[in-house]
């Protein structure tokens, strides 16, 4: 199978994440089953125009902000003369509208609808440009087939009007090999931690402040904040503001390495993101036995299993989170039962299977744009 991939970045974009790792990670597994794949994605201070990562052959062309609009130009000037089994539409904020022009057999993925919430992250201007942009994916996408990585996505293209036989899942995961798989020795201090992007829409404001309020009960405790991103200045004066910059550690960008041990260290792992399509982070947090307390929202409530996995907290109630760590560290039973089944939980999700049903869905849309 010849198949090309459209997506805004690929796995060496700084500006990469979860939706990055989905593609490079199932489809390096699908060249690895003997099908060609290309991807078209847009340029990095830095990035060759084109190389080969894992297989997979990537075409950089026009910056993040631009790329969009290159994409039909390159699909006419080249991309359609040479003769793809399919064309994939890997849609992320911004659309490409490929069902408008694209003749080969079309394929979509799908992790989640910014809606509303691009709003406190983007502004009202580029924000109200990814929220109308989305909205016509009502009209140029309804008879598109999709790939989602959750129940919540295919939730939400129900409820805006989509036919539930155009759906397949197709989860995000974890490659096992990469990781503890089992509960380790944890830090003597109570320990919560934050993975992910520093960014607004991610919501880490409220760990910081459910945070101030655990401290009173639990003086030990450490809260530990993984990751980058242009929302960590405002989240280091809020701590200071709190009182708890002593105990609140910013780690920045860390290894591989380093990331599992300190998730293996965490007591206990908290998302806080007001909206996402999956939530790997939560999966490889698990599969280092650390619990995640997560927000109740769509996609994160997919990849926690509530009283197994970790437990949820509605969205922005800051009281309720700090009074479930608060629950958590004084419980050993409920402890107990969330490390080991934290593992459980994250064995569950491979990249090797999600693999397998990608290329399932790519063999049924080419089927069916036959007949």
């Amino acid at each position: 199978m010849k198949i090309l991939v459209i997506n805004w970045q690929d796995i060496k974009n700084p500006s990469g994440g979860g939706a990055e790792v989905h593609f490079h990670e199932i489809f390096k597994r699908i060249v690895a089953m003997n099908h060609s794949v290309t991807l078209f994605c847009s340029r990095f201070e830095g990035a060759p125009t084109e190389e080969t990562i894992d297989g997979i052959k990537v075409i950089r062309q026009g910056s993040r902000n631009l790329f969009n609009f290159y994409v039909p130009i390159r699909y006419f000037k080249q991309f359609r003369k040479e003769n793809y089994d399919i064309i994939i539409d890997d849609i992320n904020k911004i659309p490409f509208y490929t069902p408008l022009y694209v003749k080969e057999p079309l394929l979509a993925i799908s992790h989640h609808f910014f809606g509303k919430s691009i709003f406190p992250e983007a502004g009202i201007i580029a924000g109200s440009y990814v929220y109308l942009s989305e909205k016509i994916i009502d009209y140029v996408y309804k008879k598109t087939p999709f790939a989602v990585v959750s129940q919540s996505t295919k939730d939400e293209f129900l409820s805006r009007g989509f036919l539930e036989d155009l759906f397949s899942m197709v989860p995000n995961a974890i490659t096992p090999e990469d990781f503890p798989m089992k509960i380790g020795q944890k830090e003597s201090f109570p320990l919560i931690t934050y993975f992910g992007r520093m960014k607004k829409y991610k919501s880490v404001h409220h760990l910081v402040k459910a945070f101030a309020i655990i401290s009173k009960q639990l003086p030990q405790a450490q809260l530990y904040l993984i990751g980058k991103g242009d929302y960590q200045p405002e989240l280091e004066k809020l701590a200071k503001e709190l009182n708890i910059s002593e105990k609140t550690t910013f780690w920045g960008y860390v290894s591989e390495n380093e990331k599992r041990r300190l998730l293996s260290l965490s007591h206990c792992v908290v998302n806080t993101s007001m909206k996402e399509g999956w939530g790997i982070t939560n999966i490889e947090a698990n599969a280092c036995g650390a619990p995640v307390i997560s927000a109740n929202v769509p996609g994160l409530r997919d990849s926690v299993s509530e009283g197994l996995s970790g437990l949820l907290y509605e969205y922005g109630d800051i009281n309720q989170l700090a009074d479930i760590i608060i629950r958590f560290f004084a419980d050993k039973d409920l402890q107990n039962k969330l490390y080991n089944g934290s593992i459980a939980w994250a064995k569950q999700f491979t990249w090797d299977e999600s693999a397998k049903l990608m290329i399932a869905k790519c063999n049924d849309v080419i089927s069916k744009s036959k007949n």
